[in-house]
């Protein structure tokens, strides 16, 4: 694995001759494993330079953008970044999924034409967007897991593994122990969780925009300082740390005072601890291991609708109860307030979808918390506190910590951050290896968005009867979208490709049964799961054209569950041969 600092400067960008060294430029560091696979983080204003790079080499290019937040400073390079104006190139972006406006919309906005002479949808490559939660999911044959980082914004950090080595790239992370910024307490809770993500990492490239005596004025801000991104990193194992994110008022200068009084305290034993500079290029050689398993997919946040539950607020001060119902409203989130003492009864009748109990100085807030927590596991609660070193939870009680005095941006990231926790079962469908040749063959049948054929419909009538379902679809999975040549039962022609159970089919190239989708954590919050046409049974077969490519499946639905033995999936393979002939022959 090769990893390259294009852009190493946190919150503005500070060209000149006092930052030479470590750079002037915003976020942006390239990896690439030994295959190829290119994955940038960020696109701060350090991607011009990478940009240029890339065009020079000649060719088409084919890479991934994997953004922690869309804050100015990690997306100032995206309209300058010329691989995305080339016609041949194909770019997959990613970035933490917001409640309302999609990564797509959020992108565009920059590049509206008040802000940008070319918007968003004239860039000329091919560009997908991914909206992420937590979970893994394979690049190329990069493994990259994603997890949430403790700043105002949604911001994820994201893990990289291949070639058996490993790093990890956290920007825009403040401690969650404010003891822990002043490198003092110890390290648990929240920050031992944040400390498994990094564990043994090969590298970690940390956010350490502070040091410890700046960090009283900046709490809440979302930095670490660079006590607290050794300490964690020395108590996670990792090996070599590079200090990221460097704030814009300090030079070269100052940075090298900064790492000279590290080493000096003696804080950097036994790990390697360096700063973060332009053009630096770091080869991680790790032990070969076999190769990960293609069925590792990308966890996609659920639609408005479902997170747009209701909120239980055990609240009691009137002023705190003000700022959280404006921020639940701006969400377009339903809450209930009451007492702390009637939470338990309410959670249970009402069932929430996020919990926040209010510290009132006794043990009565956790007592609460963990009996809702024994009645609702999967339920996040967030607990409203003063008290801030004593960790995120006693005995898994609660999802996550508000300490006081906080701001409202960071309560409603906070909170966001426990939604989609909450909302992280629908998984996107992993791409067959032969992609690129699947949707070729399918597009040269020349089927797609063709009017209905009594050909296909009387398979698919056939099918709804013999198997006493209320919907058969013969469906086509194109590049975005799952497209629906014939069906019994429904009528509707397309749906997101992501939200596809057939998706799912054709990317394991195997047939697909789902006896109850609500227990599924494949598809249990899936919109088509959640909202219309709320499927609970779900069986596809694949569809393979002569070549070997599988373009589609012949699939049966229905609203309940039920069970669907070996007989009955034979029978559907003979039904789904039956539909391949009629791709394959002439009409």
């Amino acid at each position: 694995m090769r990893v390259t600092f294009y852009g190493t400067r946190g919150s503005l960008a500070t060209p000149g001759p006092s930052t030479l060294r470590y750079g002037g430029n915003t976020s942006c560091v390239a990896v690439r494993s030994d295959s190829g696979t290119l994955v940038m983080l960020d696109i701060g204003t350090g991607a011009a330079n990478l940009g240029r790079e890339l065009t020079e080499q000649g060719g088409k290019i084919r890479g991934h953008i994997m953004i922690g937040h869309t804050h100015w400073d990690h997306i100032q390079g995206l309209p300058f970044f010329a691989p995305l104006f080339a016609a041949d190139n194909e770019w997959d972006i990613y970035a933490p999924r917001g409640l309302r406006e999609s990564l797509q919309d959020t992108l565009a906005g920059q590049m509206e034409y008040t802000y940008f002479p070319v918007e968003l949808h004239q860039l000329g490559a091919t560009i997908r967007y991914h909206d992420l939660v937590e979970g893994s999911l394979m690049v190329g044959d990069i493994r990259v897991t994603a997890q949430y980082l403790n700043h105002p914004a949604l911001t994820l950090g994201y893990r990289l593994e291949v070639d058996g080595a490993s790093m990890v790239y956290v920007c825009d992370h403040e401690p969650h122990s404010r003891a822990l910024a002043l490198a003092t307490g110890a390290i648990d809770g929240q920050d031992a969780h944040h400390a498994a993500f990094l564990a043994n990492a090969d590298l970690v490239i940390h956010d350490a925009q502070y040091v410890a005596s700046e960090y009283p004025d900046k709490v809440g801000w979302g930095h670490s300082t660079v006590e607290y991104a050794v300490a964690i990193a020395r108590h996670a194992g990792v090996k070599r740390l590079a200090l990221t994110h460097h704030d814009p008022t300090r030079n070269d200068a100052a940075v090298d005072a900064v790492l000279k009084g590290l080493e000096d305290s003696g804080q950097t034993a036994g790990i390697e601890v360096f700063g973060a500079a332009e053009g630096l290029e770091i080869e991680l050689v790790g032990i070969e291991q076999p190769a990960a398993a293609p069925d590792s997919s990308a966890r996609i946040s659920v639609s408005s609708a479902l997170v747009a539950g209701k909120v239980l607020m055990a609240v009691s001060d009137p002023a705190r109860i003000d700022m959280l119902r404006k921020l639940l409203a701006e969400d377009h989130l339903r809450e209930t307030f009451v007492a702390l003492a009637d939470a338990v009864a309410t959670a249970l009748r009402e069932q929430p979808g996020l919990v926040v109990l209010e510290d009132a100085g006794s043990d009565e807030a956790t007592a609460i918390g963990r009996e809702i927590r024994a009645a609702m596991p999967d339920v996040p609660i967030v607990l409203i506190t003063r008290h801030g070193a004593d960790g995120p939870s006693e005995g898994g009680v609660f999802t996550d910590r508000l300490v006081e005095p906080f701001s409202p941006s960071y309560a409603r990231a906070r909170l966001r951050a426990a939604l989609m926790r909450r909302a992280s079962e629908w998984v996107r469908a992993m791409k067959p290896p032969d992609e690129d040749r699947r949707i070729a063959s399918l597009r040269k049948l020349k089927i797609l968005d063709t009017d209905s054929e009594e050909r296909f419909d009387r398979i698919t009538r056939l099918a709804a009867a013999m198997f006493n379902v209320p919907v058969a679809l013969i469906t086509l999975i194109d590049a975005e979208r799952q497209w629906i040549k014939s069906a019994s039962g429904v009528d509707v022609r397309e749906t997101p490709r992501d939200e596809a159970f057939c998706a799912h089919a054709v990317g394991s190239r195997l047939p697909l049964l789902v006896p109850d989708a609500l227990l599924d954590t494949r598809f249990a919050e899936n919109p088509l799961v959640i909202d219309g046409p709320r499927i609970r049974f779900y069986c596809g077969y694949p569809l393979f054209l002569d070549d070997g490519s599988c373009i589609g499946t012949l699939c049966l639905v229905d609203t309940r569950p039920r069970d669907f033995g070996g007989r009955g999936l034979a029978l559907l393979s003979d039904m789904a041969q039956l539909a391949t002939n009629e791709f394959v022959q002439p009409a």
